[in-house]
């Protein structure tokens, strides 16, 4: 990879990668968080997504930097101190949420796809994880940027595809300008809840080497990750009301535009953008985990990485069989969400600033010493 894009681009090509099965992959997230405040709400709730997640990534990424804090462990320490543990708390309840959303729309697909049990949907993305977390950080970095590019291009096929069919009824919907409810919170929380992503970043930000880079690095990412989720949306338009109540929105309108070749692609790319979340949230646990046994002197095997995978997945999986894809993501992300905002937003705005701001004065206090000696 050339430096360009592995300090510019790749922190943002991961994090939408880790946020695109649980934030948009589906459409059921856009229907709950942007749909229902109409076609113009939608779009500026989106803004607002953006914006929120350009000011965190930037702010993020520069703290990573200055405290070294490539793992959640470390970073959190750094930021909260000894209330560290309310992030992982945090964390590892909506990583279980987001796996479970996750297990029960690879379920649903496959079994609308082949009419096999939604059950076997779910196993394989387990068993699929399981084995990218083995391999560790390195393969699941260039995967998930090449995944990425690739996801990049189809979802514009498939934005091209329905907006050249369904113009007319998305010109429609936007013309009618509808905004409804607060769609400036809803867009704050969606950007809060999938800052879950941000702990699955950690591990590709030590090529950042400057302010400046980390800055422009997170502004970017936040941009980035915005695209997907925008086409997606409007592309829902074309079928606009309606769509909202679907379980998986995207199959759905895959189905209303009977497209066969593009309906299986989309479906494989979408299969392997939920196995991008998955194993992006999963990382930053086993790293979490290898850096602990680290500490104490021993190490942490590849095959403990799987097993710690497997493990975690299949309550995901046990917790989307009994309750469901709407009710998840209608229950529990807007609750979780606000959790988000006390125990990483606020903290991150607050006290992550003063100590940037502190380290930048002892750098350049440090310049200056070493231009006089």
């Amino acid at each position: 990879m050339t430096s360009f894009f592995k300090t510019y681009l790749l922190p943002g090509l991961v994090f939408q990668s880790v946020i695109i099965g649980g934030g948009y992959g589906t459409g059921r997230e856009i229907a709950e968080f942007f749909l229902s405040h109409g076609a113009l709400g939608g779009l500026l709730g989106f803004a607002a997504t953006a914006l929120t997640w350009a000011v965190l990534l930037a702010v993020g990424f520069e703290f990573a930097r200055v405290t070294k804090g490539y793992d959640y462990k470390t970073f959190f320490t750094a930021l909260l101190g000894p209330f560290w543990r309310l992030f992982e708390v945090v964390y590892l309840l909506i990583a279980l949420l987001v796996l479970s959303v996750l297990g029960s729309a690879a379920g649903q697909m496959i079994a609308d796809a082949s009419g096999l049990p939604t059950v076997v949907g779910a196993l394989a993305l387990l068993v699929t994880i399981g084995v990218l977390a083995f391999f560790g950080g390195g393969a699941i970095a260039r995967v998930m940027a090449w995944w990425s590019v690739l996801l990049f291009a189809l979802y514009g096929l498939f934005f091209i595809w329905v907006t050249a069919s369904y113009g007319d009824a998305i010109a429609g919907a936007l013309q009618a300008g509808s905004v409804e409810g607060a769609w400036h919170l809803d867009g704050l929380r969606y950007a809060a809840y999938n800052m879950v992503a941000f702990a699955a970043v950690l591990f590709v930000l030590p090529g950042l080497q400057t302010r400046r880079e980390a800055l422009v690095s997170g502004a970017l990412a936040g941009a980035i990750s915005v695209i997907p989720g925008v086409l997606v949306f409007i592309a829902m338009l074309a079928r606009y009301p309606g769509i909202e109540q679907e379980a998986v929105p995207v199959v759905f309108l895959l189905g209303v535009v009977n497209v066969v070749w593009l309906s299986v692609l989309f479906q494989v790319v979408l299969f392997g953008t939920f196995v991008e979340t998955g194993v992006g949230i999963i990382h930053a646990i086993n790293e979490r985990v290898a850096t602990a046994i680290k500490a104490s002197g021993r190490r942490f095997p590849q095959w403990a990485r799987f097993a710690l995978a497997v493990t975690f997945l299949a309550a995901a999986i046990f917790l989307a069989e009994a309750v469901g894809i709407i009710d998840l993501i209608a229950g529990g992300y807007g609750v979780l969400s606000y959790a988000f905002i006390a125990v990483v937003i606020a903290p991150l705005l607050t006290l992550g600033l003063f100590r940037i701001a502190t380290a930048n004065k002892k750098e350049m206090e440090e310049h200056r010493v070493s231009r006089q000696q």
